[in-house]
């Protein structure tokens, strides 16, 4: 199967991702794919790197590079090490590049930090979801409040100027003040970036039985609206850019490059069980279970478990749901002429209600949500 796409093809520099599928606990909400058994981690990187040789001419070049999890840190410092070497032998990096990796503050110290530092790993994003002790233990979380602080802390002792945190709201049992002071806690210490998720609940996690049985009660609709609405507020006034809906940055220069390129059908390439890949009209994702992973590897297989061919509407009711998540919106006649689609004239209706209902605007060409609009901007895309 040929899957190379020069840059030309799209103008846009893909990115590569790479899943490492190991947690040394899993939380109970969680539903990315990942194992506990670290004894695959030799076996692991083998596959990994037979999987970046067959992958290295799909794509001419990469500007980004994201490690995420599962958990990264669970690694050895060298592991990474080995893991960028690897792709600087395999791929074309674009200068600068963001390297990003994941990491759980119970596992770095300063050592691990400088030698990171040392591979190129120029970006860290810490999961700390929470500084509050009571919800760590909820969310099943291995690390302290107190190893929040100290990774913080230590993550800039080693030199990182690009440094992200991870944080959850909506759990049972907390109330929207306990939620801000949460966020205030996570703003004093300035990270350059801030990811803040709604608690989710996802099928096949320990999370999910709960709620079925009527442990936990669901979020109602207008709480999680206003967790959204005061966690943008607070934070803007703190001089973030929300500019996606669960992501805020210290400025544009700080938003994630790497993650950007979802949002906008930029092409990228995943390695790893579970990854997904996305290039012109085409997505493909690899096997989630790591022994499938491994075994086809083996056999000189791609261990690609499925594709799919997205037909001309899919991708662009696809690029409209993914704009509307962003604070970019939507080029209104750069859409039309993509797409051969002009929402002002097939839509007209529809957006003149969202414009009065506050939920969109339209200024310069541009269609913009607003901050309810983003709250809203699953159902927003339904326009």
């Amino acid at each position: 199967m040929n899957l190379r796409t020069p840059d030309s093809c799209s103008g846009k520099v893909p990115g590569l991702y790479i899943h490492i599928p190991f947690c040394r606990t899993k939380c109970p909400y969680c539903a990315f794919y990942s194992e506990t058994d670290l004894s695959f981690i030799p076996d692991f990187l083998r596959a990994l790197f037979k999987e970046m040789d067959m992958a290295r001419n799909q794509f001419d070049r990469f500007d980004t590079v994201y490690i995420g999890g599962g958990t990264p840190s669970v690694f050895t410092s060298y592991q990474i090490e080995e893991i960028v070497k690897r792709i600087r032998h395999n791929f074309a990096l674009a200068s600068p590049a963001e390297i990003t990796l994941e990491a759980n503050p119970a596992d770095i110290n300063i050592s691990f930090l400088e030698r990171l530092r040392d591979t190129g790993v120029n970006r860290l994003n810490l999961g700390i979801q929470s500084f509050d002790r009571k919800t760590l233990i909820f969310l099943g979380r291995r690390h302290s409040s107190a190893q929040a602080v100290s990774a913080i802390e230590i993550s800039r002792k080693a030199g990182f100027t690009n440094l992200g945190f991870d944080l959850i709201y909506g759990v049972p049992g907390q109330d929207m003040k306990a939620w801000l002071d949460t966020l205030s806690r996570g703003v004093a210490f300035a990270p350059e970036h801030l990811s803040c998720y709604q608690l989710t609940v996802e099928a096949n996690t320990p999370l999910i039985t709960r709620y079925q049985k009527g442990e936990l009660p669901f979020l109602p609709e207008g709480l999680q609206y206003d967790f959204f609405i005061k966690t943008s507020e607070q934070l803007e006034d703190a001089r973030y850019t929300h500019y996606e809906v669960s992501n805020f940055s210290r400025g544009i220069k700080y938003a994630s490059r790497h993650n950007q390129k979802y949002w906008n059908h930029t092409p990228y390439l995943g390695l790893g069980p579970s990854a997904h890949s996305f290039s012109g009209n085409r997505r493909w994702w690899n096997h989630r279970n790591l022994e499938d992973y491994i075994n086809e590897l083996s056999l000189k297989n791609a261990p690609i478990q499925a594709a799919e061919t997205l037909s001309p509407k899919q991708l662009r009711l696809e690029a409209l749901f993914l704009a509307l998540r962003t604070s970019a919106g939507v080029h209104l006649k750069d859409f039309s002429e993509k797409f051969q689609y002009d929402l002002l004239l097939e839509k007209g209706e529809t957006l003149a209600r969202l414009q009065e209902e506050g939920h969109i605007t339209i200024r310069d060409g541009i269609l913009y949500p607003t901050r309810s609009g983003l709250a809203i901007a699953d159902s927003l895309a339904l326009i």
